[in-house]
């Protein structure tokens, strides 16, 4: 506290001015004894006299003082003024747009202090620029998936009315074909904008959480059952694997189920070929740890870090069979970090896994 009371610019300038004092006095005195001495030697004997007589060695003495003063001021409060002069200079980048325009502080007082929270300025403006141009970014990405996927589902639906509405169909059969075509688009419809409308209140920070104490094991347990009817149409089925007895998190229970839902649908829709999708359940450093496993074709390399954006897909014509909608990943991924947890993928030839990681809820043990 005390050496941050010193080094303030404050006591540099006081220490600039005493100082300046001194050394203006100490040499004004020194001169003056040089001059008594040298009123004696004949080549100065007749100036320092006139002057003497003339204007008087006081007045002499203090506009020689002053001007010392001034001079000496100058030079030890250069420093400060010059950093001063460089913050100015960086107030003067800033409002010409150059936000990376940097301050080096080279002091503790206030003008280091000024330098800091102009560095901090800058950083906070450049980082919520940045973040803005994002959102729009964002947005503009959105809307262009949002037209594509549903661009595609209108076309078909519309061109099959029309079909039907200039009558260019053979008989009742392939009406009814047509029709048949038509309602699985407009599901395919309905099922995307739900999903956009649930990606988008996730995004938007508009979800409210109900948490629970929830025991992960009952609770997988009990999803894995209702997708039995699915597994069996596949050809699947599905194992549970833990050394746990009780696993409990804090989640809200509905969204927790529809992030888990998304994950086992999609094991189920692109691991069929493995026969087995597998959820392991597991501690590990303070998480439960889940991971759902499918031993159907491996995810790309290329592809792993990308599929948990909105629209996106590993194989357009693939999703597009499966009734992938782009999104369902993106969701689970919000709603799992909604909850304060984790979500990541790894993928090779014997098995692709979708890991989440939630903080244990130890309040009851």
């Amino acid at each position: 506290m005390k050496t941050k009371f010193i080094y303030t610019v404050r006591w540099k300038f006081m220490f600039a001015f005493m100082l300046s004092a001194a050394l203006s006095a100490s040499t004004v005195l020194i001169a003056y004894r040089l001059l008594l001495v040298l009123v004696y030697v004949k080549p100065f004997a007749a100036p320092i006299g006139w002057v003497v007589r003339e204007i008087g060695s006081a007045p002499v003495m203090v506009v020689v003082g002053a001007i010392l003063f001034l001079v000496f001021f100058f030079l030890f409060s250069r420093k400060s003024i010059g950093y001063l002069d460089e913050i100015t200079r960086g107030l003067q980048e800033i409002a010409k747009g150059n936000l990376d325009y940097k301050i080096v502080t080279k002091s503790s007082d206030e003008m280091g202090a000024v330098a800091d929270h102009f560095n901090q300025m800058t950083e906070k403006l450049r980082k919520s620029i940045e973040e803005e141009r994002d959102a729009e970014r964002t947005k503009s990405e959105l809307i262009t998936g949002v037209s594509h996927d549903l661009r595609t589902p209108l076309t078909s639906v519309l061109g099959y009315l029309e079909t039907i509405e200039n009558d260019r169909y053979k008989d009742e059969v392939e009406l009814r074909y047509y029709t048949s075509i038509a309602y699985e688009k407009t599901k395919t419809l309905k099922r995307l904008i739900d999903h956009l409308f649930e990606y988008t209140s996730l995004s938007g920070g508009g979800m409210e959480l109900e948490l629970k104490r929830v025991n992960l094991i009952g609770f997988l347990k009990q999803l894995a059952e209702e997708f039995i009817p699915a597994l069996t149409k596949a050809g699947m089925s599905c194992r549970l694997v833990t050394e746990e007895d009780r696993v409990y998190i804090q989640a809200d229970g509905h969204q927790l189920m529809r992030a888990y839902e998304n994950l086992i649908s999609n094991a189920i829709r692109y691991g069929s070929k493995g026969k087995f999708v597998d959820i392991r359940i597991g501690k590990t450093d303070g998480e439960a740890v889940v991971e759902i496993v499918n031993y159907g074709e491996p995810i790309p390399e290329r592809d792993l870090s990308y599929i948990f954006e909105r629209f996106y897909r590993t194989d357009v014509s693939r999703s597009s069979l499966t009734g992938g909608t782009g999104l369902g990943l993106a969701i689970t991924k919000s709603i799992i970090e909604l909850h304060g947890g984790r979500l990541s993928a790894r993928s090779g030839r014997r098995e692709t896994v979708f890991e989440t990681g939630f903080p244990l809820d130890r309040s009851g043990s």
